[in-house]
């Protein structure tokens, strides 16, 4: 019986060296979709005041890992009975990625009054609270489709394992996603508070802490930008690239193109095609 205990041990270990093993090799697979998760979501997860930072980014958190919550189960289920169905939910989720990548361009070019345009600081409460639960909500939507997006991949590397190797595989590397992610993200919203203490050692304003301090506190302005920039071309271009790999008459269309520029190409035409048709349906039902 103990022998029997320690082969079970043996392989136990075993399995789990395999599951790391593949863990390694899937995240590998997924880092360009999660370097463009972190884009995203940095962008989202910046723009409020700073004492409100950290409780919007873990409200935002705790929604993606709800989001992964729903998702395994489910691509697990549909990988295994209605696997058009996962290309099908992919395809709609890149509509929507699309979408709101080309939204973000046209506002940039068609600026309009919002909350989003004031200033914080001179909000009031109500104001403030609609605004962050306004982005929350932003921000844990476009999760959940990149989350779809991650899920799947991950899931498409060990489709030929047992169902129980798949589930530990795409867990950790759901797990791996979110937590990465979204711990980086912190890191960098608070990167101006972590500047302004560094620059508190130093009152006299010389020495190596103050101006790595000073180096901080000026560069977060600009990773902000840089990062709102970044996010909206990696939703276009996550979203392309779900429209090329899916649907063939857009693979075809874009065959001799190199692949980021298609993938952007692509990505483009569906999201300003998705914005037209959403604002004529909504100029069609609040027409006065």
């Amino acid at each position: 019986m103990a022998s029997g205990f320690f082969a079970l041990l043996d392989d136990i270990a075993v399995l789990m060296d395999d599951v790391l093993v593949m863990s390694k090799i899937t995240t590998k697979k997924t880092a360009g979709i999660l370097g463009d998760d972190l884009a995203v979501n940095a962008e989202k997860a910046s723009g409020f005041v700073s004492s409100r930072e950290l409780p919007v980014l873990w409200a935002i958190t705790k929604g993606s890992f709800l989001n992964k919550i729903i998702i395994l189960p489910i691509a697990f289920l549909l990988s295994a009975f209605l696997p058009w169905a996962v290309t099908l939910i992919l395809v709609l989720g890149g509509v929507y990625l699309a979408f709101e990548g080309a939204e973000k361009i046209y506002e940039f070019f068609v600026p309009h009054n919002s909350i989003a345009k004031k200033d914080l600081v001179a909000l009031s409460p109500e104001e403030t609270l609609e605004f962050e639960k306004t982005k929350v909500k932003s921000a844990i939507l476009t999760d959940f489709i990149l989350s779809v997006e991650i899920v799947i991949i991950a899931l498409g590397t060990v489709l030929d394992k047992p169902l129980i190797f798949q589930i530990m595989v795409v867990s950790i590397v759901a797990i791996i996603a979110t937590v990465g992610v979204y711990g980086i993200v912190a890191l960098i919203v608070r990167m101006d508070d972590f500047g302004f203490a560094l620059i508190k050692l130093n009152k006299k304003g010389k020495g190596v802490l103050y101006y790595i301090g000073q180096f901080f506190v000026q560069a977060l302005p600009k990773l902000v930008k840089a990062l709102s920039v970044i996010g909206t071309l990696a939703l276009i271009l996550v979203a392309g690239g779900i429209f090329k790999h899916n649907i063939d008459k857009i693979h075809h269309l874009f065959i001799n193109w190199p692949s980021l520029l298609s993938d952007f190409a692509a990505g483009l035409a569906v999201g300003f095609s998705a914005l037209v048709v959403f604002k004529a349906i909504k100029n069609l039902l609040f027409k006065k």
